[in-house]
């Protein structure tokens, strides 16, 4: 009798098991109308209905092409993305070539951006060169990273942001040397050229006396490379016409000879008194061969700077939006890639000059014809 019990209870138990497949292949429950439960990230085949749950599901991300759904909305959660196969046994997504990531969610940069710059997503790509593009109106900055980018591709849709000297979408190229076309001529020839002026504005804290405090300028060539001058002593009442030599001299001891000729003048602005305990408006004319047309705005360092700080400088206690940097004057000369009187070799970033034409940028002339 009681064998016959057991043989029954076996019975029974192998019905029960048998009512789901493979036993839902230990991923998941079966439930008692022999539909299997899985575990999350398990299921089968291509639609993932639950089958007996032995097949991974592989990660899903924001579709970079699907088929619209009855409202018309794109983009919807697909796995991989819609740029990847899915690797069942693992549960990890084999990308198609130019896509990477977990779900296959981001795009590859070019050639890894060839190992002169950095990948960026879309939505931190730079607007501009320096702070001062983003002015919007006087004394008032805008930060690039608040022109929010909302579209679908956000932390998706990546691109190279290139290294100093270098360019191209895979940053591959060598960038050479900008000047102005020597033979392009102005229409009036008897109106003195233009050189490009930018005005620096100061006013100071009127809570505290900067005379001996430091600062310093930072200028970004067409090149886009990076330069800041050595600290520059702050002497609006002591010593203005010091300061305003000192500011040439720092700017053209700039490495590489990036700014090989600059005017700098000045004047103390007594008009502001009420505002600060000192105000100064200062003008630097860009005259050199290698600062030939528009150039971007130089930008101050105003703020402390201690030790391990490079340059070490002290600040300015300025008051709130009244730095401020502006193009004066629109620069007569050009800015063409080799002058336009040559070819740039993106190799090694240096200009093959035309017949007649020298110099680093094919900007002097060495045959009359």
């Amino acid at each position: 009798m009681i064998q016959n019990i057991a043989l029954l209870v076996i019975s029974f138990l192998a019905v029960v098991y048998a009512g789901c497949d493979n036993a839902c292949s230990g991923h998941g429950v079966c439930g008692e109308d022999g539909v299997c439960q899985c575990y999350d990230n398990w299921g089968l085949g291509l639609a993932h209905y639950s089958g007996d749950c032995s097949q991974r599901t592989c990660p899903y991300e924001i579709a970079w092409v699907d088929t619209p759904d009855k409202l018309g909305n794109r983009h919807k959660y697909a796995e991989c993305a819609n740029r990847g196969i899915c690797d069942r046994d693992s549960g990890e997504c084999q990308c198609f070539p130019g896509y990477e990531g977990r779900g296959c969610g981001r795009t590859v940069c070019p050639n890894d951006c060839s190992g002169h710059g950095y990948c960026s997503y879309i939505e931190n790509m730079p607007y501009k060169v320096v702070p001062q593009d983003y002015q919007r109106s006087e004394f008032i900055f805008q930060d690039p990273y608040t022109f929010g980018y909302f579209q679908w591709d956000k932390t998706k849709t990546r691109g190279c942001v290139c290294d100093p000297q270098y360019g191209d979408v895979d940053c591959s190229k060598r960038i050479c040397p900008f000047a102005t076309d020597i033979m392009d001529h102005r229409d009036d020839l008897t109106r003195a050229q233009k050189y490009q002026v930018q005005t620096l504005k100061f006013i100071t804290d009127a809570k505290q006396s900067l005379e001996g405090q430091t600062f310093a300028l930072t200028f970004k060539s067409r090149l886009n490379e990076t330069f800041t001058t050595i600290p520059i002593v702050w002497t609006l009442k002591t010593g203005f016409h010091n300061m305003i030599l000192d500011i040439e001299y720092a700017l053209q001891g700039l490495p590489n000879n990036v700014i090989d000729n600059v005017v700098v003048q000045g004047k103390v602005d007594t008009a502001e008194s009420g505002i600060g305990i000192g105000a100064a408006t200062i003008n630097i004319t860009f005259t050199g061969n290698n600062v030939q047309g528009p150039q971007n705005l130089i930008t101050v360092r105003s703020y402390e700077c201690k030790d391990g700080c490079t340059p070490k400088i002290s600040g300015l206690t300025l008051v709130p939006k009244s730095q401020n940097v502006t193009e004066l004057q629109l620069s007569d000369f050009n800015s063409y890639e080799c002058g336009r009187r040559g070819k740039c070799d993106y190799a090694s970033g240096l200009c093959q000059c035309f017949a007649g034409y020298t110099g680093a940028a094919c900007n002097v002339i060495t045959s009359l014809v």
